[in-house]
């Protein structure tokens, strides 16, 4: 039976519902705040309905959300002609804009400022290495197709976990 809606079950829940947000905006750890309010469900439950093999198992998505984000983005940066100095271009604008400017707008200004920051950081770095704006313009086009791709992957992961909590805790 489910733990009443006690404070560290409604904590817990808050921690899932940002996760899920969070699997959809840059600098978030969505699956990693979705698999901690698991925990703190589980705990609080006494690990009756949502034991060590449910955890360990959203701990694997966890992961592999978080390493598809990094492995995404700079395998089709890569393939696109991208070095790696323009990738830790795009990491530190991607950082730099999220964390300076997007805390003026809420949710969707980090979002923009963040890919915006991350942009003109791998064009930048790129132009400034390889001397030509056309193959800046393409590595940076890698580039964002790898972060719509972990990003669609991240935000399925995210769901999938919500999806088997909810069965191990409520079925």
């Amino acid at each position: 039976m489910p733990p009443a809606l006690s404070p560290l079950a409604v904590l817990a829940y808050l921690l899932m519902f940002v996760g899920l947000i969070g699997s959809v905006l840059p600098l978030v750890p969505g699956p990693l705040l979705i698999w901690l309010g698991v925990l703190l469900w589980a705990a609080n439950d006494g690990f009756q309905s949502v034991g060590w093999p449910t955890l360990l198992f959203l701990g694997i998505l966890t992961l592999l959300a978080w390493s598809s984000d990094l492995l995404l983005t700079t395998v089709f940066s890569r393939r696109m002609g991208a070095s790696w100095k323009a990738v830790l271009g795009a990491i530190v604008g991607g950082l730099a804009g999220g964390l300076l400017l997007g805390g003026w707008i809420p949710i969707v200004g980090t979002l923009l400022a963040t890919i915006l920051g991350a942009i003109a950081g791998m064009v930048a770095v790129e132009a400034m290495d390889k001397r030509d704006l056309r193959v800046a313009l393409r590595a940076t086009q890698g580039y964002m197709v790898g972060v719509l791709a972990s990003s669609l992957l991240e935000a399925t992961l995210a769901i999938a976990m919500i999806l088997i909590f909810l069965w191990q805790a409520f079925l």
